[in-house]
């Protein structure tokens, strides 16, 4: 495509004003077709494309099944709007896109007291969620297909039952201007993507079923490596990255024999293989008798019928999340990082401080309640000895300074925030004792809403708008000039390390490796990045300890 100068006089004096240089074509060709894109919105070197099918549509006989290959088209495809986000079947499950409060759903900051300006209608950016919705978007600003740029492959949070690859604040074209391109997709959520039953594993010749929606992810890596290249990416160097459930579901590929090779790097933003806080995973035997008892509720009793039904109907409850399924996941996944088993690729981990007030963890919230009750000295140790044993919940209270009621809420707020830390930062040291890179980062930045700072603090999402270097992330936002540096600054950091597996560069106050559990410093982003002054030693000891007490009760 050509770029013609626009000429203006200016005071009699020809002017030439520089146009936007050469980038991929608006046409580009992929294994099922042509496709045409259209230019970035806000980057005049950024050309998008849009609503890609990566796979066939999820129906009928394809539910519950391995992604099956998309169909071929004559002519040539437009790509310039989303394609539908996955539905999570019946009833909505309000978690997510929706604007609900389970973990990894946007639209769950609080809207501080006081007048709020009637909020600008706009077109919906995506349609309606659906059964079909095995769609891919692509930001590039590379200027042909022979300029292999590094890829960063994004899996959306909002707890396996909500979120898409098309909501404002994942899109990627700030972060695509910046070099790397940029990939986001939809995967199967719910029960619709994790439904487990024994006649689902015999029909797919495998052991276990279930992890339909990690199944997606694997179909959109190997696409990307089919197709990539024609977006001037570089198929050899994918970084696959999420926040919440897309970090969980991270955590599986890079534990998954099945994902191997698929990528070379990855990024995690609050949530590990074992989700957020350290915890065992379900296996497949649990999930199908959940199965089997679904089916008994819904009045079927095969998986045809089951498949026959219309979404409205398909109300199963309790089948979302990744289980053990003895194939993509051969067995608890701490297991596999423990023995050291998991795929060597480069990391980038890092959580938030004000994780409880997105209310991930019992009675650490804003509201410091706990299951209904307010938060109490005897609550706090009653959850401790619950989850840690009776010896190490005494450690806990003294380690968090609890005396009375009154300091209860804080500590337990501050302990939920200090249990995903850890988990963050432990997984860097399992890539770096594989001899891979490993870097961690810990967020407190309060970002500006509806013109002041935000009463939830810097919590579980706050970060992503910055690291996608997007000020529209979400409605509300109204940033400052702080935001704005601390956005371009993580933004740059996250480009570096897609690009070249260090985030660090020029301009960017250094950020060192992280290899040792107790002596190894973590990137605090708060109104400017700096290494931490000093580790939390104690407390990291601790939750290693209670988790080393997890793994080994759970193989006994």
């Amino acid at each position: 495509m050509k770029r013609i100068g626009l000429l203006l006089v200016l005071g009699g004096v020809l002017a030439v004003i520089a146009q936007p240089s050469a980038m991929i074509p608006e046409q580009v060709r992929i294994d099922t077709g042509l496709l045409s894109g259209v230019s970035g919105s806000t980057q005049a070197t950024v050309r998008a494309f849009k609503g890609i099918p990566f796979a066939a549509p999820p129906l009928g006989e394809n539910r519950w099944k391995a992604p099956q290959a998309a169909a071929k088209w004559e002519g040539v495809r437009k790509a310039d709007a989303f394609g539908a986000p996955c539905a999570a079947g019946a009833p909505p499950a309000g978690r997510g896109g929706g604007g609900g409060r389970g973990p990894g759903a946007p639209g769950a900051a609080a809207t501080p007291p006081g007048p709020v300006a009637p909020a600008v209608v706009l077109p919906p950016r995506e349609p309606a969620r659906a059964e079909d919705c095995l769609y891919a978007n692509v930001w590039t600003s590379a200027t042909s297909a022979n300029d292999k740029r590094p890829v960063m492959v994004w899996i959306y949070g909002g707890g396996f039952s909500g979120g898409s690859g098309g909501q404002t604040w994942y899109d990627g074209e700030a972060l695509a201007a910046k070099g790397p391109v940029i990939v986001t997709f939809n995967y199967r959520l719910g029960s619709l993507g994790f439904f487990a039953h024994p006649d689902l594993a015999k029909e797919a010749g495998h052991p276990g079923s279930g992890n339909y929606g990690m199944m997606d992810a694997i179909a959109m890596l190997q696409w990307v490596k089919r197709n990539i290249a024609a977006f001037g990416g570089d198929p050899s160097k994918v970084t696959i990255a999420g926040e919440s459930a897309g970090a969980i579901m991270v955590g599986a590929l890079v534990g998954s024999p099945q994902a191997k090779g698929l990528f070379a790097r990855a990024i995690a933003q609050s949530g590990g293989w074992m989700g957020l806080q350290m915890g065992r995973m379900r296996p497949a035997s649990a999930a199908e008798a959940d199965g089997v008892n679904a089916m008994k509720t819904l009045g079927v009793s095969t998986i045809a019928e089951l498949r026959a039904k219309p979404l409205n109907e398909l109300a199963i409850q309790g089948q979302s999340g990744l289980v053990i399924d003895g194939y993509l996941i051969p067995e608890d996944l701490s297991l596999t990082f423990q023995a050291g088993k998991q795929n060597a690729v480069d990391v980038l981990t890092g959580s938030n401080a004000d994780e409880a007030n997105f209310g991930i963890c019992p009675g650490a919230g804003l509201n410091g309640r706990a299951g209904g009750t307010p938060m109490t000295a005897a609550n706090l140790r009653t959850q401790a000895e619950r989850r840690f044993g009776s010896e190490a919940a005494e450690s806990f209270v003294r380690m968090y300074n609890v005396t009375s009621d009154a300091d209860a809420p804080k500590a337990a707020h501050v302990a939920c925030g200090d249990e995903v830390n850890w988990n963050m930062r432990q997984w860097a040291v399992a890539q770096a004792a594989k001899g891979k890179n490993a870097f961690t980062y810990f967020f407190t930045h309060v970002q500006n809403v509806n013109g002041q700072p935000s009463p939830q603090g810097a919590t579980h999402t706050s970060e992503l708008s910055f690291m996608f270097n997007n000020p529209k992330g979400q409605p509300n936002q109204t940033w400052t000039d702080v935001d704005l540096k601390v956005a371009d600054q993580m933004s740059s950091y996250w480009a570096n390390f897609i690009m070249k597996g260090d985030p660090n560069g020029a301009g960017l106050p250094p950020w060192p490796e992280y290899k040792s559990l107790t002596t190894s410093k973590v990137m605090v982003f708060g109104d400017s990045p700096q290494v931490e002054v000093a580790t939390p030693a104690a407390k990291l000891v601790f939750y290693s300890g209670a988790y080393q007490r997890m793994l080994r009760s759970s193989t006994n």
